[in-house]
């Protein structure tokens, strides 16, 4: 068969089947009286086995090897095709993302275009600094993705530069709280514990549910920041994590604070008061934690915390019953 012949059923052409030629992929068996290329029945299946290995994205090299070195072993060269095709698939994604990240911030020109792509860059940036600027710059220069922002927020590990995206994630409006929401369920515990605080900074409804979704959270740094957060608002799915944090010394002082905020509501003094004291005041509690009850229980008012504080005042222990003491004076000054 003739090269024009095993172009056209081949589908390969006939420049490359003379490339082949060259390389020593492919050679002919024969050559016809006038010196053309002939090719046999076996070159032709050796040409189909050369696309199918080039279409697994092998180089030429590689090809030849594979068809003709006995000890070749295709492991490690399908391990090393498969990382490429990861790398390449990853790159091609982000571009994907970056260029959706553009179009979403509608750019009226190329100005508008050429400072979102630099301010995406910059928040990519392996630089602090840069990342930081060009978070406080996406309010004012170029509008950037609030996708862009949230997934930034998520991923920075700099506390000053966190703090820039936080505020500039908060000014964008938009999806935020639903983006950061999504960190909630992450695997990486240090991106739950982003999306949280991040979460506890924006104000409004739209970050308050997912806060209390968070309450629920397997994770107790995730329920903790909720519940601290959550506490200020007046939201009382809060209290329980409070009564928890104050009983294990964790974050007591801001948990006993939050506490105090919620019993401004009378219908939750008494009761804040009342699991408090189930939770710290037996005898056979901790010390240490039995004297930081009635360190909580001097913000909380209502009759509950007043009588738990009197009979505290006579407790054996007597850094718990001086402590007890001193608040009831300052309630009883007021």
């Amino acid at each position: 068969m003739l090269i024009g012949e095993v172009a056209r059923r081949s589908g390969v052409s006939a420049r490359m089947l003379r490339h082949y030629d060259a390389l020593g992929l492919v050679r002919p068996t024969g050559r016809t009286s006038g010196g053309y290329r002939e090719y046999a029945a076996e070159d032709i299946r050796r040409i189909f086995h050369i696309e199918s290995l080039r279409s697994l994205g092998l180089s030429l090299r590689d090809v030849g090897r594979a068809l003709d070195d006995p000890d070749f072993t295709p492991d490690a060269l399908v391990d090393d095709l498969i990382r490429r095709t990861q790398e390449r698939i990853a790159a091609e994604t982000e571009l994907l993302t970056r260029l959706r990240r553009i179009g979403a911030a509608e750019p009226e020109g190329w100005e508008d275009i050429l400072q979102a792509v630099a301010l995406l860059q910059a928040l990519g940036s392996k630089s602090a600094g840069r990342r930081q600027h060009a978070a406080l710059s996406s309010v004012q220069e170029a509008a950037v993705p609030v996708e862009a922002l949230a997934e930034a927020v998520l991923s920075e590990s700099n506390p000053h530069v966190a703090g820039a995206l936080r505020w500039a994630l908060a000014r964008s409006g938009g999806d935020g709280p639903a983006l950061l929401a999504e960190g909630l369920s992450s695997p990486a515990a240090e991106v739950r514990e982003r999306a949280v605080r991040s979460l506890a900074e924006l104000p409004g409804e739209e970050a308050a549910a997912p806060l209390r979704d968070a309450l629920a959270s397997p994770d107790p740094v995730v329920r903790r920041h909720a519940a601290l957060a959550l506490g200020p608002r007046g939201v009382a799915d809060a209290v329980p994590t409070l009564v928890d944090m104050v009983v294990e010394g964790t974050k007591d002082v801001e948990a006993a604070d939050a506490l105090s905020a919620l019993a401004a509501d009378p219908a939750l003094a008494d009761r804040i008061a009342t699991m408090l004291a189930d939770r710290l005041a037996p005898a056979g509690v901790d010390p240490a934690a039995r004297r930081r009850l009635p360190q909580a229980l001097a913000d909380i008012p209502g009759a509950v915390a007043s009588r738990t504080l009197t009979e505290l005042s006579q407790d054996g222990d007597r850094a718990v019953a001086l402590t007890a003491s001193y608040v009831l004076g300052l309630r009883d000054a007021l």
